[in-house]
């Protein structure tokens, strides 16, 4: 049974994968990440699913990662974290191979590894106001296991626009990264979702898996030296006294100490 996400499938075989952890704003806790990855393994055997949809319940998207998570990472030793970091991209890996076409329908905000989850689907449709950010920085972490699902998806020179600064930008912003492919009206978000998602009724699921698989195989960005290489980076990232006192300012609520913003 299912706690942190939500399937539904029509019955013409358009699937509706909701994140549900509305009150915590859909942050990947370790259950979640489990849930999605058995998701997609699912998945790959059911070639009557045509097309699958992913959006959030509640007032946003992904927030990134579970606060729980964090602290249960700062007392964890590097086995441990690096445990988990691999969980976290094997389940981005996992999605990221579907055979079924991934439209992502975001509204409110993805940050951190809402913008991996992103950055998985093959098309994005955010709302106007939706807003966006890799916000590891400010924790004195980076962006790595997401980091080749990013750099893949907008390309090295626009990434890096947003990778390292933290900064918040809007959907039109992120459609000039190549974040979103499109701006639809809030109210019209999952009707434009499964509009893109019906064209896939009219192709052959195994010609639309074999073109998908071509896609990625074509990408550099995406071969297992890189994914082990992030995870690794993210494991040392987490040694570091940035991250300690990053993570601490984060839960005293206070500027952490090379905080010299306005």
């Amino acid at each position: 049974m299912n706690e942190t996400i939500k399937i539904t499938v029509d019955g013409r075989g358009i699937v509706h994968l909701r994140l549900n952890r509305p009150e915590k704003r859909n942050a990947l806790s370790g259950r979640m990440i489990g849930e999605l990855t058995a998701f997609a393994q699912a998945a790959e055997e059911r070639r009557d699913w045509r097309a699958i949809i992913l959006s959030g319940e509640g007032d946003v998207f992904c927030a990134g990662g579970d606060l729980d998570w964090m602290r249960q990472q700062m007392n964890a030793d590097r086995n441990t974290r690096m445990a988990e970091a691999r969980k976290l991209a094997g389940m981005l890996d996992a999605l990221n191979s579907l055979p079924q076409p991934l439209i992502g329908a975001l509204h409110g905000s993805a940050f951190g590894g809402g913008i991996g989850m992103a950055c998985i689907c093959d098309l994005v449709l955010a709302t106007r106001d939706a807003r966006f950010g890799l916000t590891e920085t400010r924790l004195g972490l980076i962006p790595a296991t997401i980091g080749p699902y990013v750099m893949a998806r907008m390309g090295e020179g626009s990434a890096r626009q947003v990778f390292m600064s933290a900064k918040r930008f809007g959907a039109d912003e992120a459609v000039q990264l190549g974040l979103v492919s499109r701006i639809v009206d809030g109210e019209a978000l999952l009707g434009e979702a499964l509009c893109e998602a019906e064209h896939y009724l009219a192709t052959a699921p195994g010609a639309v898996a074999a073109a998908k698989a071509l896609a990625r195989a074509l990408s550099r960005s995406l071969d297992p030296a890189r994914i082990e290489h992030s995870i690794i980076a993210l494991a040392d990232a987490w040694e570091q006294e940035e991250a300690r006192e990053g993570i601490a300012a984060f839960f005293e609520k206070r500027r952490p100490s090379w905080d010299r913003s306005t």
